[in-house]
């Protein structure tokens, strides 16, 4: 473990960020890991290193022996499944030893990938579940070697070699361990367990809207590094026209070394010296030759930072985004975000929440060339970095969310704790995607006192970690009593310290109105600031048709409440963007209409094997209207 330090330029210690607690909390619990005392190995995926994706052995442990034993004390040796033995030969050499389980010989599962699409049994498993696996490391090699995973969900303990490394809590951001010391020449076994479940204290809590995927759903790579590295690097532009590069490097040569950033199309290099705590910051005026990244030209550079031994690369756009009045401006002209809502599932029958750069494709390839959008909601919580890279490269600014979701434990020092670390390193992870415009801190959450103090907590943690972006959350809003049509107010108090407001609308859906009510719907919000429709939406089962006849959960229905909506949104001045809910059909164990959803959420514009529903026209169309108008 590293002591606290300075991180490009931030310290990470003012997060304030007290150690959360397990889910379920062992007796002998291993180190958590956080942004505070874990490398952070920031643009990991632009590292040379070992990919352990393929089989895995697994086990479940539905009772969680393998923890915390039968009564909760230590568990036995005969449940620990981490433990590195040779169980069939332990037992054949003494018939007094005893192991109820056996990993090596158990089945095996391909990872990345959840285990509730692993088989039939699996389906709606929720706890934990061992993972194990062998790999071989070479007898000569130097430097630092990192267990670095895109994410578990949703609490992670991990073993090598049998012993002990530590844990992680939460499921949609990385995280990554030094196992430099731990590892032997040749063969090496890894021990992994996931526990999928939820309780009062976790973010998100038990009750979603979404499939709980449990397991190891991104990649696991072991990834070498010199003695001294760079740990966390930041390049941007600035508002004021500057690019400005932070980094920190970590090791014993850290303080006092020399680090050169280079962009090789734009003829740049900078030089300097990290100071005590590993720490360099410079800034110069962007050349003339930059090529602003928008969705019209989404120009990545190649960039480097170079310290010692150490070479940290990745591939960044340059723009900003920022407001002015009731405006947007990506590189200080207006936009209009022309968006819709996506879930992390692939296009499928049977997802497993694997997202590869042809699953990002087959996705953001429906919204940039099908919808004709510039934007996406990545929803309800960090998606993995393939999407946003694969954004940066198609040309789609993003919202990025943590799983703040409905009613979590607002007064809960510990759930505090766990949503700031999250948030932190969703956004360490994602600072150099152009992509990202918008860090959003919660969706759909009552007001009360404590969740005020709560939220306004997250967003002075997005402005400490990230001032160059814009901080948002979905949020509910106030709808009169007996009015002559829909009238909705705004009264959130949490509206005067976000950047752009969004509000989460059902009307015509949740509610009795009909549709042709929902044009002349009343908005009170404050004029001073965008605003934009963070969702709405209506179900529609594929290839349901009613003739006409506006029955719910038809195409024609949900067509007809896009075309309202969209005509009621044209009605907001201050509107400057949208994401409809949602792009595709997604799992959802609480919808089980067993005549149109059967564990689907049917709000998708396209089917989850990707069929393309009528309202996926009606909002093509209008997005369309709004390119050609330039808006």
């Amino acid at each position: 473990m590293r002591q606290v330090r300075v991180k490009a330029g931030l310290i990470v210690a003012a997060l304030g960020c007290a150690v959360p607690a397990m889910a379920q909390e062992a007796p002998a619990v291993l180190p958590l890991n956080t942004v505070q005392n874990g490398p952070l190995l920031v643009s990991a995926d632009m590292r040379q290193g070992t990919d352990l994706s393929g089989p895995w052995h697994y086990s479940i442990d539905p009772y969680r022996a393998g923890i915390a034993g039968f009564h909760g004390e230590m568990p036995e040796r005969g449940q620990q499944r981490y433990a590195d033995v040779d169980v069939r030969k332990a037992m054949a050499e003494d018939n007094r030893t005893l192991y109820e389980f056996d990993m090596a010989h158990s089945p095996t599962a391909a990872l990345p990938g959840s285990w509730l699409a692993q088989t039939p049994e699996m389906r709606h498993y929720q706890g934990l579940v061992w993972y194990q696996r062998t790999f071989d490391v070479p007898a000569q090699r130097k430097g630092r070697t990192f267990l670095r995973f895109g994410a578990a969900n949703y609490t992670t303990t991990v073993y090598v070699n049998g012993q002990p490394v530590g844990r992680h809590e939460g499921g949609f951001t990385p995280f990554a361990f030094d196992v430099t010391k731990l590892l032997r020449d040749g063969a090496n076994q890894v021990t992994i367990g996931v526990d999928s479940q939820a309780t009062a204290i976790t973010v998100p809590p038990p009750v979603t809207d979404w499939e709980n995927y449990g397991g190891v759903t991104r990649p696991i790579r072991l990834i070498t590094t010199p003695d001294t590295y760079v740990d966390d690097a930041w390049v941007r532009l600035t508002r004021d026209g500057r690019i400005t590069v932070s980094a920190h490097l970590d090791g014993p040569q850290a303080a006092n070394s020399a680090v050169r950033l280079r962009i090789g199309e734009l003829k740049l290099e900078l030089a300097g010296k990290t100071d005590a705590h590993g720490d360099w910051r410079a800034t110069m005026a962007a050349p003339r030759a930059l090529v602003r990244w928008s969705p019209e030209t989404p120009r990545l550079y190649d960039v480097t930072i170079t310290a010692g031994e150490d070479t940290w690369r990745d591939r960044v756009g340059f723009r900003t985004i920022e407001t002015r009045g009731a405006d947007i401006l990506l590189n200080g002209k207006p936009v209009f975000l022309r968006g819709i809502s996506v879930h992390e599932e692939e296009i499928g029958a049977n997802p497993a929440r694997v997202i590869t750069p042809d699953a990002a494709r087959a996705l953001l390839g429906e919204v940039k060339n099908g919808l004709h959008g510039n934007y996406v909601r990545l929803a309800h919580y960090p998606h993995s970095e393939v999407m946003t890279r694969v954004a940066d490269e198609m040309g789609l600014l993003v919202w990025s969310e943590v799983p703040v979701y409905w009613m979590v434990a607002w007064s809960n020092p510990q759930t505090l704790a766990t949503a700031r670390n999250m948030l932190a390193e969703n956004i360490l992870r994602d600072r150099n995607r152009a992509s990202v415009a918008i860090w959003s801190v919660a969706n759909e959450t009552p007001v009360t006192d404590a969740r005020n103090v709560f939220l306004r907590t997250l967003v002075s943690d997005v402005r400490r970690l990230d001032d160059t972006r814009l901080v948002s959350a979905a949020l509910l809003v106030d709808r009169a009593k007996d009015a002559a049509v829909p009238t909705m107010t705004l009264a959130d108090p949490l509206a005067d310290v976000l950047d752009v407001m969004a509000i989460n609308t059902y009307n015509g859906w949740y509610t009795s109105d009909r549709l042709a009510d929902l044009p002349g719907s009343v908005w009170h919000v404050p004029a001073n600031k965008p605003l934009v429709f963070s969702e709405f939406g209506a179900d529609a089962k594929a290839g349901f048709h009613d003739g006409g006849a506006g029955q719910k959960f038809s195409e024609e229905f949900q067509a007809e409440y896009y075309r309202k909506t969209l005509a009621m949104a044209d009605s907001l001045p201050t509107l400057r963007g949208m994401s409809p809910w949602i792009l595709k059909d997604f799992r959802s164990p609480r919808r089980q209409n067993p005549d149109f959803q059967q564990g689907w959420n049917r709000k998708g514009l396209i089917s989850e094997t990707g069929q393309h529903k009528m309202a996926f026209d009606v909002l093509a169309h209008y997005y369309q209207a709004k390119d050609q108008a330039g808006r």
